[in-house]
């Protein structure tokens, strides 16, 4: 029996770690905005700059995209801010949900295909392709930074 608890402890303690670390696993997959694109088949580049301004205002430039359904895409992204900054691809309710959980955690890093999250000076990219017409959002979910004005929209049309 000894033996037992010790074993169900053990497997206890090295058990995935849900509070915080990195947020990964289901969202490289099709997502309702669409999913991971493929380098080779971009057939746009959109250029998007994050940034704080001196009246205490965040934000995206530009803060609107229009895309075509099927699309696929190069969002590069430059942090020209003071502090880190992170881009959230998703549905609305998805990226209010999502910024729920990071008020709660932080610190909590992302491992998916539809964000990335960039230190000040830092530029990365993300490459997407829009399999579904609609309208999405982008977001900073770094508490605070939505509530600064740090989100934008995605129209996603099939003509």
């Amino acid at each position: 029996m000894k033996q037992l608890v010790i074993a169900m402890l053990i497997a206890t303690l090295a058990g995935p770690a849900f509070a915080s670390g990195n947020h990964a696993g289901g969202h490289d997959d099709k997502l309702a905005v669409g999913e991971p694109g493929d380098k080779s088949k971009v057939t746009q580049t959109i250029r998007v700059t994050m940034k704080e301004t001196e009246d205490g205002r965040m934000l995206f430039q530009p803060a609107v995209m229009k895309v075509r359904k099927g699309q696929t895409v190069k969002i590069v992204l430059n942090n020209a801010g003071q502090t880190d900054h992170e881009f959230v691809l998703d549905q609305e309710d998805k990226i209010l949900e999502h910024k729920a959980v990071m008020a709660k955690f932080p610190e909590m890093e992302h491992a998916d295909a539809n964000s990335i999250r960039l230190a000040a000076g830092e530029s990365g990219e993300i490459v997407w392709k829009f399999t579904n017409d609609g309208d999405f959002k982008f977001a900073c979910l770094i508490p605070g930074h939505y509530e600064a004005g740090m989100h934008g929209d995605v129209s996603v049309t099939t003509k």
